[in-house]
């Protein structure tokens, strides 16, 4: 097939959800159609370091990483200040990067601002929407400010900490069970559920690991876990709702639960709920993707109260695509198949990136028309 657009697809990177971005990356290379795509693979490596298309091949193909990247380093000039990136140099004429990095440097804002330094398009939120949706403080503070339900919280610091305890934070938030966490990590990653002092005093020992604001937020009583995928730009769209049955009832759907052991959880997909609160859930998630100005893709997961009463729970800007992963799943029992979903994917970074040519940086009179700046697709075909 003549004209397939060339596909950078990256994975890894610099963060605890390293190795679920290896595992959705397979799935999504799986699942691009060959027909339409050339696609090659960058494996970013622990450090932050992009590795080149053959040594991010051999560690996709299941060769050891760290033998790999061990081996690469010895012909990295590290006193280069692109060191980092210079083997993105190594392949010409990449048409869209597409990020499976998950976490800090993957949905924080960094690697799409790097793409905006390159000009090229990428799937996914911008980023100014990234930073605000990866940081759970940001986040609230918007959905606050748009009226959306999401549960109290109060926001923690390393030089604030010693101020709180966990009983002035029950009698503050109005709940004996109170979830603490790390404001800028993903996949339940320095998160912990606490009931009294000592688990409150760890937990938030493990969320400080991880970043230097906290989150404590007000649990739910008997809450329910459900979840929601939308897709789109300027005018997105959502799945059917889906969600999970815990084992018990103070489990939560945890790091471990998502990405390593599912089997104490059972799915339902779509989850069954009333009409009504089906429509509230679809109109928060919509709401909240509009109010944080994302585009392209984004889960979205919500808690239920025992009365049915919705809760937005924070936005996933890259969900994970491994064998377990909600997201597309979401999709296939809403009708759109995992190879559609992620040609949607890609036309939604295409056409936000011919958006965004359309925007000036430099300053225009009135009546004066824009010389010199080339759409993407005439570029392509010169």
């Amino acid at each position: 097939m003549a004209n397939k657009l060339h596909i950078a697809l990256l994975f890894g990177g610099n963060s605890s959800e390293h190795d679920v971005s290896k595992r959705s990356a397979h799935n999504i290379y799986d699942a691009m159609d060959k027909e339409k795509y050339d696609v090659d693979v960058f494996l970013i490596s622990r450090d932050g370091i992009f590795m080149s298309p053959e040594d991010s091949r051999r560690v996709f193909d299941g060769e050891d990483e760290d033998t790999v990247v061990a081996e690469a380093m010895k012909h990295i000039d590290l006193s280069n200040p692109l060191a980092n990136i210079q083997n993105l140099g190594d392949v010409k004429d990449i048409d869209l990067f597409y990020p499976v990095v998950h976490g800090n440097l993957g949905e924080d804002g960094t690697l799409q601002a790097l793409f905006r330094i390159l000009n090229k398009p990428y799937i996914g939120p911008g980023i100014a929407a990234s930073a605000i949706s990866f940081d759970k403080d940001l986040t609230k503070r918007i959905l606050n400010q748009a009226g959306i339900r999401n549960t109290k919280y109060e926001l923690l610091t390393d030089q604030t900490k010693d101020q709180y305890t966990y009983a002035s934070l029950v009698e503050k938030l109005g709940s004996e069970v109170l979830f603490v966490k790390a404001a800028k990590q993903g996949s339940s990653v320095g998160i912990n559920r606490v009931t009294n002092q000592a688990e409150f005093e760890a937990g938030l020992a493990d969320a400080l690991q991880y970043d230097y604001k906290v989150l404590v937020e007000a649990g739910l009583n008997r809450p329910r876990e459900v979840f929601i995928a939308i897709l789109g730009n300027e005018e997105p769209r959502a799945s059917r709702i889906g969600g999970i049955v815990l084992p018990e009832a103070d489990a939560w759907y945890d790091y471990n639960n998502k990405f390593v052991d599912a089997s104490g959880m059972v799915f339902e997909l779509p989850v069954v709920l009333d009409e009504s609160v089906t429509q509230e859930i679809t109109e928060m998630a919509l709401a909240a993707y509009k109010a944080l100005g994302l585009v392209g893709l984004t889960r979205i997961d919500f808690m239920l109260d025992e009365h049915n009463v919705p809760y937005l729970g924070e936005p996933n800007t890259l969900p994970g695509f491994t064998n377990i992963s909600l997201y597309p799943q979401m999709w296939e029992v809403s009708g759109l198949s995992y190879s559609a979903l992620i040609d949607e994917i890609i036309n939604y970074g295409l056409a936000e990136f011919e958006r965004n040519a359309k925007i000036s940086y430099d300053f225009i009179s009135l009546g004066e028309e824009r010389v010199g700046k080339k759409e993407y697709n005439a570029e392509r075909a010169e």
